[in-house]
């Protein structure tokens, strides 16, 4: 069930009526709704992959408990080492089992041996990767003392699965979300009615924004054989807005869904494309698992201390780590490489935590010296995109090397002149809004209220004008 789907239209406001009306009684009751609901989202995609996420689910649950109670130290990590084991066990099978098939037939054959390597080619069940992130971070926080098991297993359950995070997080952890389970919920209107304008927004970045670029992106990088440097130029330019507003959209829907029910989650994206610099660029980008990588695999490798070859190779590691997350291809890994090869220079120069505050700050506009930042930092992160976006490592390299050819100062073979204006336009409305959760949470609360509803329904009309097509989000693929 996808978010920009008419199915979910329906699915939202019934689940909702029955949440606050019909089982509004006792916690219990609620937490089962959203329980059972986050089965039944879940089933909509492929139902047999319901007993692989109430696998991952017992089994988390019960080691949890049991590394808890164990009085011993070699019991404890026995069973914090079988729920770490078992569910990267799981989550490698699944997803990058084929990959090192195929990739050790390959070696074997560039020495001149053939090898019959048996694949599994199963379809990858959608948001394992983010499900099993959540495990693992309760687990871990389990053994290191940092929480205490969650005895009630609807709660838990609810927390691996609850149906707004479960297929494309953000990635939560046991810390943030098992607390609000746990506690009695009332009404706010106040935050519901803020929801629904976060949904709102999410969905203008999805559908209006993110499907158009992904029309021009994938005639570009489809058929990038046939395009002019400059052209290929404007198609990676299209990807990268089309990522960011077909995740972040997805997040925003998240986020605004998850209050509707007096949750809050955890916020993963902040504006990221108006960093100045590469880290601060991953500090406002998927910043839910830019975290968790950074409190389970940074921080325990040594983080920031130590001397600089460390750091880098922290780094490093998970960057890469990072990339193969996303994905069983060459081009994900190389993508991460990329990244932490750009971040080098400012743990180098240390650099890195030079931009913390909100660009242009008490300003309407950026300076010259900020606007070039954000350009460069663009312009670097677009160029990382080619790889992420490329079938293989062979097809980013030919498009690459065409970008850097004398056709890279001709004149486009596509201008969409509609798509940019709904661009700039999109820009200028997300600059505005920078200093906010989302660009429009209190864009125009200062209208007077036929103007702000009249901003309101004109985003709605223009969102039902550009729906129809249902399209995927990208990171349902990871």
């Amino acid at each position: 069930m996808l978010f920009n789907s008419l199915s979910f239209a329906l699915f939202l406001p019934i689940v909702f009526s029955l949440y606050w009306f019909v089982m509004n009684k006792t916690l219990k009751l609620q937490n089962l709704l959203l329980l059972c609901s986050s089965y039944f989202f879940y089933a909509c995609w492929d139902w047999r992959f319901l007993f692989l996420l109430l696998f991952s689910t017992s089994l988390d649950y019960f080691t949890g408990i049991k590394i808890a109670t164990s009085t011993s130290k070699s019991l404890k990590r026995f069973w914090f080492w079988l729920s770490i084991v078992v569910n990267l066990g799981c989550l490698g099978v699944f997803k990058y089992y084929d990959f090192f098939a195929i990739s050790f037939a390959e070696t074997i054959k560039s020495f001149g041996f053939h090898v019959d390597i048996w694949t599994l080619r199963v379809i990858l069940p959608v948001g394992i990767s983010f499900y099993t992130f959540h495990g693992l971070s309760y687990i871990i926080d389990i053994y290191q003392g940092r929480i205490k098991p969650e005895k009630n297993f609807i709660n838990y359950s609810l927390f691996v699965s609850f149906f707004p995070l479960l297929v494309a997080g953000p990635i939560e952890r046991a810390t943030h979300l098992l607390p609000q389970i746990q506690k009695k919920r009332t009404f706010n209107y106040s935050e519901a009615v803020d929801g629904l304008r976060q949904i709102l927004w999410g969905l203008v970045k999805k559908i209006i924004i993110a499907d158009s670029c992904a029309r021009v992106a994938n005639t570009i990088f489809n058929s990038y054989e046939d395009h002019s440097g400059s052209t290929l130029v404007l198609g990676a330019i299209f990807f990268s807005i089309q990522i960011y507003c077909d995740f972040s959209g997805y997040s925003d829907i998240a986020l605004g869904t998850a209050r509707l029910f007096g949750i809050r989650l955890i916020k993963n994206f902040s504006f990221p494309y108006f960093s100045r610099d590469i880290a601060e660029f991953w500090r406002r980008w998927h910043i839910s698992l830019s975290t968790w990588f950074r409190d389970y695999l940074y921080i325990p490798l040594g983080g920031s201390k130590g001397p600089i070859w460390k750091k880098i190779r922290n780094t490093f590691i998970i960057f890469t780590v990072s990339g193969f997350w996303h994905g069983s291809n060459w081009t994900f890994i190389i993508w991460g490489v990329l990244n932490a090869l750009y971040i080098v220079p400012s743990i180098l120069f240390k650099t890195n935590r030079n931009n913390l505050d909100v660009v242009a700050s008490g300003r309407q506009f950026p300076s010259l010296k900020e606007f070039l930042s954000i350009s460069l930092t663009f312009a670097l992160i677009t160029f990382s995109w080619i790889f992420f976006r490329s079938k293989n490592l062979s097809s980013a390299v030919d498009y690459i090397s065409k970008i850097f050819s004398r056709t890279l100062f001709s004149v486009p073979s596509i201008r969409p002149l509609d798509l940019f204006s709904m661009i700039i336009l999109f820009i200028g409305i997300e600059w505005i809004g920078r200093r906010d959760n989302y660009a429009i949470e209190t864009f125009a609360l200062n209208y007077s209220k036929p103007l702000r509803w009249s901003f309101y329904a004109l985003l709605t009309i223009a969102i039902l004008y550009h729906s129809g097509s249902d399209e995927q989000f990208i990171y349902f693929q990871f």
